[in-house]
């Protein structure tokens, strides 16, 4: 186990545990492709592959859970970076929404 699934572990511990899998798999994905991430990066990595599974399935309620996921991931990322360095919080958020960009399909976007 890492220090971040170990971290995960701690603070899902009460979330139902359909959800929980699910962001944990997509955790351990993250881990898997960058490893020497600090806790928040690898959190939001994380919550941003799980929205890239959403946005390939449009209107697709199977991808339901993966949603959830993204959003309890985003969230524990912006914790852990409260946790480990509050002063950069803001910074933190704005970057995590400037990297975060969906795909544009001309069919679900209006012109």
């Amino acid at each position: 186990m890492s220090a971040a699934t170990d971290w995960f572990d701690r603070h899902t511990a009460d979330a139902p545990a359909a959800l929980r899998e699910r962001a944990r798999a997509h955790l351990e994905a993250a881990l898997a492709r960058g490893p020497a991430l600090a806790l928040p990066d690898v959190l939001a990595a994380a919550g941003c592959a799980a929205l890239e599974v959403v946005t390939a399935h449009p209107g697709d309620r199977s991808v339901a859970l993966d949603l959830l996921a993204a959003d309890a991931l985003v969230t524990l990322a912006l914790l852990a970076q409260a946790q480990t360095a509050p002063a950069r919080l803001d910074a933190f958020a704005a970057g995590l929404l400037e990297s975060w960009r969906p795909p544009r399909d001309a069919a679900t976007v209006p012109a």
